[in-house]
């Protein structure tokens, strides 16, 4: 259906890196660098939002909390890869307006391609 989920998740992930920056957070590496577990999360975002594109930033926080929890990821005050623990694993009205922010821009990058 959708031939270039791999570069719109990528052009997601590079912009979701620099807004993160602008905020002082250098913590994000480079598409080609991510582990496979961002990949598949992020793919499956793009998929997410591609499938349901009348579906609100805060489904799309939704199901990206599904898909961590799925994988064993907990809340945890502090972004933790290798204990999995992640501080936006919230619902979407108690996230930060910057990650909120995060959700809005993803949602608006991927629906861009269908137009």
């Amino acid at each position: 259906m959708f031939d270039d989920i791999e570069h719109i998740a990528k052009v997601c992930h590079e912009a979701n890196k620099a807004f993160c920056e602008s905020m002082g957070d250098f913590s994000q590496v480079g598409w080609n660098r991510i582990p496979k577990w961002q990949h598949d999360s992020i793919v499956e975002g793009v998929v997410f939002i591609l499938s349901n594109p009348g579906a609100g930033p805060e489904a799309s926080h939704n199901a990206w909390m599904e898909h961590k929890f799925e994988n064993g990821w907990v809340y945890g005050p502090i972004k933790d890869n290798i204990s999995k623990t992640h501080p936006c694993l919230v619902p979407f009205e108690q996230l930060t307006p910057e990650h909120k922010a995060k959700d809005h821009i993803f949602r608006g990058i991927v629906l861009s391609f269908l137009k």
